[in-house]
């Protein structure tokens, strides 16, 4: 162990300050302050156990921002609170013959206790619950003002079901081919009655409103916000359908190709395709539904399997030149997608191309793209060209005929333009009990009537635990006649309570606007409290959060600006996404043994180097991997900051004007440099920074004017607030052993002096075949012909060179030149 590591004891440091902090209570926002506000938020975290290395890295790195503003000056909004209802607390409810919400809470108070231990500079007091009744009123509030709008609405459907949990999920909640986001389970297709919220309506101002974010957001976290909206022009297209009065409708993005379509497919899980089935065909379509029905969407739009599907009996007519075509049903069309059928064009179409094939269903060209017959190559042609087989479109590129078809189909009532989009509306029924009652009741006489305000919140029984809320196909609430059998609040008649639950996404897509007031108790919030402090400044999170919370809250948030709630519609500002802790090169599980447990590295590093080293292994959004990493590096750099502190004798009115200015050079040097990489979010660069002021302290302190210098007081105070935003622990230390009032946390940013920055000369290194030959102290303007000069003038270069000289001389002022021998 080194002299400055005997000195250095985390853990009694940590316990000296955790304490003292609590009474200081330094990072409390204050609602009536003037001056610059900031919101930094964290996602919240789920109370499933203790915080995880994962838990590590992403709230430290929202620390570090909230610290440089608290540093700044701002008046700055850190909350923190629990995203408490959830699917894993009902089954560790089932597991422990428990009620859900005693797992959950005592969860939270662990987690309070860890956050506490990692420093997190939260403002306590405005600590929220999901899972509270004083919270989710407010969810259920605004259920109904949704439904009072009409964008909250119940209809039957094809949902996505897992088996395991017995519940439906989200088309966002199915995952890798497949499956259920929380259990793994291969999801299936079930028809149900469920809760929506018209997410679909705000499709457009969603793709809109991305603008707002551009630079600002992570690129790739707006592309894939963008291609699952999925926003589509073409045109919608009639089709009539033999023994059907009424046509039916097909969405293309390719309307030039109508008259390469040969045969017309209907998803086979849509209602239509039951509707079309002429009787000789029903039992093979009846099988084949049944073998669809067990199949995942992602499955169903793979392009490598095999195409299969039943054909119904019908002809449809295709309106461009009068065709019988035959129609079809399969699992390759989705009943979600446009309106559940297709027009099949498999000369153009790689999956109508297969679908014919396999059945030898007929493929005509009409757009000629030079390249070879279908027919012949089994690939699709998709390219540019020109209409051919066509009619009145022969001849004409794509672009032109897309519109001049859609301009014929309009003018004889048989299509038009049309937008559509991938999106789809947002499933919010769930059949669980851990979560917000949905505040509908359901009457013979009145139909869905909404609970009225005044009976919020709708609490969820206290009497349901354990085997109570194991899953049985529907929801546990309905099991609770007590709870379940009211009285209608329009007509005072019998009716029952709905008894499904919310999407928990649904809590967390407004959470961030009830922090502004969390103990307002007249609305979800105040809505000045929301003016004064939103939207976010800087939001940091996980980037699997990227289609599902974020999406959500960005349309709750446009909604409630559509309700005068609120006057921005784009909720987060800035978006910080961190990587992911790994272990030998794979995510971290405990199943398999490759886990490494944060309270464990806590114990035996301390907080600050574990925050240090996820702060200095790389730039946020990259990976860490832990086995590549050294805490205990980080608890040797630790222990030399805090040694110069310890060892600096000016005292603290000391003119640091008076002291060496070499090292202040250096101090303010670092102050600037380090001031751009922590609002350029390159934090590990600030790192590396304040160690290389750390070792020009030592420098001075041991071999140039000693620790009386009042130029090292100021480098070891520098280093303490810059420290403060990565090891705070340490630097509030360091802040005490210079006898400085606490808390170092809010001691004020230093400010580079601008004459210290001004450097009178800079080493240029002059390498001869790839070796460093000499090193020149030189103007930091000399131009590159004076820098060759002074090169080629060096005596140690000529010595390398020899009497053949140079060759080649690159130069790049000031700091380095290349020679090439002769």
């Amino acid at each position: 162990m080194s002299a400055e590591e005997q000195h250095y004891d985390p853990r009694a440091i940590q316990d000296k300050w955790q304490a003292e902090w609590a009474a200081l209570n330094p990072f409390a926002a204050d609602d009536r302050a003037d001056g610059e506000r900031r919101y930094a938020l964290d996602m919240f975290p789920y109370p499933s156990g203790d915080l995880h290395m994962g838990h590590a890295e992403a709230f430290a790195i929202g620390d570090v921002v909230a610290r440089y503003w608290f540093q700044k000056g701002f008046n700055v909004l850190h909350p923190i609170g629990w995203d408490s209802f959830g699917l894993p607390a009902e089954n560790a409810a089932i597991k422990r013959n428990s009620h859900p919400a005693e797992w959950t809470y005592a969860n939270i108070e662990t987690q309070l206790a860890s956050f506490q231990r990692y420093a997190g500079s939260f403002d306590w007091s405005r600590r929220l619950h999901t899972s509270d009744p004083e919270y989710y009123k407010w969810t259920q509030w605004l259920f109904l003002r949704f439904f009072e709008r009409g964008l909250a609405y119940r209809k039957g459907g094809l949902v996505n079901w897992c088996p395991k949990d017995q519940t439906v999920l989200a088309n966002e909640q199915v995952i890798n081919d497949g499956h259920c986001e929380r259990c793994g389970t291969l999801v299936q297709k079930k028809t149900l009655t469920q809760w929506y919220f018209k997410i679909t309506e705000y499709a457009d101002r969603l793709l809109e409103d991305m603008k707002q974010l551009e630079g600002n957001w992570p690129e790739r976290v707006l592309l894939m916000q963008r291609n699952w909206i999925g926003r589509s022009e073409g045109a919608d297209v009639q089709f009539a359908v033999e023994g059907r009065d009424e046509p039916v409708t097909v969405y293309t993005t390719r309307p030039d190709t109508l008259y390469g379509a040969t045969f017309f497919v209907v998803a086979a899980d849509a209602p239509l395709a039951d509707e079309l089935c002429a009787p000789e065909q029903r039992e093979a379509f009846e099988a084949y539904k049944e073998q669809v029905s067990r199949e995942s969407e992602i499955e169903r739009q793979s392009m490598d399997r095999e195409k299969t599907g039943v054909f119904l009996g019908r002809h449809a007519i295709n309106p461009v030149n009068g065709e019988r075509i035959p129609v079809w049903a399969s699992d390759y069309v989705l009943a979600g997608y446009g309106h559940g059928a297709i027009m099949a064009v498999p000369a153009h179409d790689q999956r109508d191309l297969d679908f014919a094939r396999k059945f030898g269903l007929p493929v005509r060209v009409v757009v000629d793209t030079g390249e070879d017959d279908p027919n012949e190559t089994g690939v699709a042609t998709a390219g540019e060209g020109r209409l051919v087989n066509s009619g009145p479109i022969d001849g004409l590129p794509k672009s032109e005929a897309i519109g001049r078809i859609t301009s014929i189909l309009a003018e004889k009532g048989l299509g038009a333009a049309a937008v559509n989009f991938r999106l789809r509306d947002w499933l919010v029924s769930r059949q669980r009990f851990w979560g917000a009652p949905i505040p509908i009741i359901h009457c013979e006489s009145c139909g869905e009537v909404a609970v009225p305000d005044d009976q919020l919140p709708v609490r969820l029984p206290e009497d349901l635990r354990g085997a109570d809320l194991a899953p049985k196909g529907a929801s546990p609430l309905a099991a609770a006649s007590a709870w379940v059998n009211v009285d209608c609040p329009k007509c005072g008649g019998p009716a029952k309570r709905d008894t499904d639950t919310m999407d928990t996404f649904v809590d967390s897509s407004w959470y961030y606007f009830r922090y502004c007031s969390p103990r307002f108790e007249d609305g979800p919030f105040d809505v000045e409290q929301v003016r004064r402090w939103m939207p976010v400044d800087q939001y940091t999170g996980g980037v699997e959060h990227a289609i599902l919370h974020l999406l959500y809250s960005r349309f709750f948030t446009k909604v409630l600006y559509d309700m005068g709630m609120v006057d921005f519609t784009e909720p987060f500002t800035r978006l910080l996404n961190q990587g992911q802790v790994i272990l030998n090169g794979k995510g971290m599980s405990k199943s398999t043994g490759n886990l490494v447990e944060l309270t464990q590295q806590i114990d035996d590093y301390g907080v600050d180097a574990v925050r240090l080293t996820m702060i200095f292994a790389g730039p946020p959004e990259d990976d860490i991997d832990w086995a590549d990493v050294s805490p205990a590096a980080s608890v040797k750099f630790l222990a030399r900051a805090h040694r110069i502190a310890a060892e600096v004798t000016s005292p603290p009115s000391a003119d640091s004007a008076a002291g060496d200015q070499s090292l202040r050079r250096v101090t303010h040097r670092m102050i600037d440099e380090v001031t751009k990489l922590v609002e350029s979010h390159r934090f590990n660069v600030a790192i590396a920074r304040i160690m290389e002021l750390v070792s020009a302290s030592r420098k001075a302190i041991d071999s140039g004017p000693g620790a009386g210098d009042p130029a090292v007081r100021e480098a070891a105070e520098t280093v303490a607030v810059l420290l403060s935003l990565f090891a705070p622990y340490t630097a509030e230390e360091m802040w005490s052993e210079l006898g400085l009032a606490a808390s170092v946390a809010k001691a004020g940013w230093p400010a580079a002096d601008p004459a210290l920055l001004v450097q009178s000369s800079v080493v240029c290194v002059v390498q001869v075949a790839g070796k460093v030959r000499d090193r020149l102290d030189v103007p930091p303007d000399i131009s590159a012909a004076d820098l060759e000069r002074l090169a080629l003038a060096s005596e140690k270069v000529r010595a390398a060179l020899g009497p053949a000289g140079a060759a080649k001389v690159i130069v790049r002022a000031p700091k380095i030149v290349n020679i090439v021998p002769a």
